[in-house]
C-alpha cells in the first residue's frame, strides 16, 4: 500500500508521528474484550500511515490474530501473569507454552514486583528465570509496574533483576493501576536497558496517549541510548488511544485509516 510522503521537517508532529506509529503495540485488555473488540484492533493495526509493530490482546485471541494479521508484518504479542503478578511459576510457564502455541510472537509478563517491595527480588529472579526458559527464544516483555514500585530505588532495583533474568523489553505498566508510565520510571528503564550487556528494550505502556508524550519519551530514549537506539526491536509504546494522534498529525483521520487498511 502506497502512502504519499509527509513533508516534515525534523522535530515536527509529523516527524514525530512517522517515527512513533511503527514502535505502537495496540492494546486493547478490557475485561469484555471479545472476537468483534479483537478484530477491530487488527484492522486499525495496518493503516494507510503503515503499520505498527504488534497487537497486544488476551491470549484467547491470538490464534485469531494471527490468522488476521498474516502477511502485514504485525506481530501478535499476548499477557501472563497478568495483571497482579502473583501465580506461581509452573502456572506462568504453561500459559506461556500455551500462548506459544496459538502462535503468540511475543510474551508480556508481569514480574513478581510484589517481592521487590516486600522481599529481596529473589523468587521475582526466579520466576523471570523459569519465564525465560518457557519463552525459549521468543520475545519476553517484563513488565515491572512501576506505578505500584514507586520509589525510584525499587524501580532501579526491578529493572536489573529483570535484566538479570532474562527479560528482552523493560515494560512500565499492565494499565491496571492507578499510575501508568512516567519519565521518571523510563529513565531509570533506559539506564538499566543501556548498561545491560547484552540488548534488552524499552517499552513505556499506560497513559501513553498524545504526540507530547510521545515526543517526550523518545526524547528520554534518545538522551540515554542514543539518536539511533529507539527502533521496533528496542523500544515500544503500548497504547492504542496513541494511534489516533499519530494519524492525525500525518494527515489521517482515525476512520478512513481503517477503512482503507484492507482489512
Amino acid at each position: 500500500m502506497s502512502v504519499p510522503p509527509v513533508s516534515a521537517a525534523p522535530g515536527s508532529d509529523a516527524e514525530v508521528a512517522r517515527r512513533a506509529l511503527p514502535l505502537l503495540d495496540l492494546t486493547s485488555l478490557n475485561d469484555g474484550d471479545d472476537a468483534e473488540t479483537a478484530a477491530a484492533l487488527c484492522r486499525r493495526a495496518v493503516t494507510p500511515a503503515g503499520s505498527v509493530a504488534a497487537v497486544c490482546l488476551w491470549p484467547s485471541f491470538v490464534t485469531q490474530a494471527k490468522q488476521a494479521l498474516a502477511g502485514t508484518g504485525v506481530k501478535v504479542a499476548t499477557v501472563v501473569n497478568f495483571p497482579g503478578g502473583s501465580f506461581p511459576a509452573d502456572r506462568v510457564a504453561d500459559q506461556i507454552t500455551r500462548a506459544l502455541a496459538a502462535g503468540a510472537d511475543e510474551i508480556d509478563v508481569v514480574m513478581n514486583y510484589a517481592d521487590i517491595i516486600q522481599g529481596s527480588g529473589q523468587r521475582a529472579l526466579e520466576h523471570l528465570q523459569a519465564c525465560r526458559v518457557a519463552c525459549g527464544d521468543t520475545t519476553m516483555k517484563v513488565i515491572l509496574e512501576t506505578g505500584s514500585l514507586a520509589k525510584p530505588a525499587l524501580i532501579d532495583k526491578a529493572a536489573r533483576i529483570a535484566v538479570a533474568g532474562g527479560a528482552d523489553f523493560l515494560k512500565t505498566s499492565t494499565g491496571k493501576v492507578p499510575v501508568g508510565a512516567t519519565l521518571g520510571a523510563a529513565r531509570l528503564m533506559l539506564e538499566a536497558c543501556r548498561d545491560a550487556e547484552r540488548p534488552v528494550g524499552f517499552k513505556a505502556s499506560g497513559g501513553v496517549r498524545s504526540l507530547a508524550d510521545a515526543t517526550a519519551y523518545l526524547a528520554v530514549a534518545d538522551e540515554i541510548c542514543g539518536a539511533g537506539w529507539a527502533s521496533p526491536a528496542t523500544f515500544r509504546f503500548g497504547a492504542s488511544g496513541l494511534l489516533d494522534a499519530l494519524l492525525g498529525a500525518l494527515g489521517q483521520s482515525a476512520a478512513a485509516a481503517q477503512a482503507n487498511s484492507g482489512y
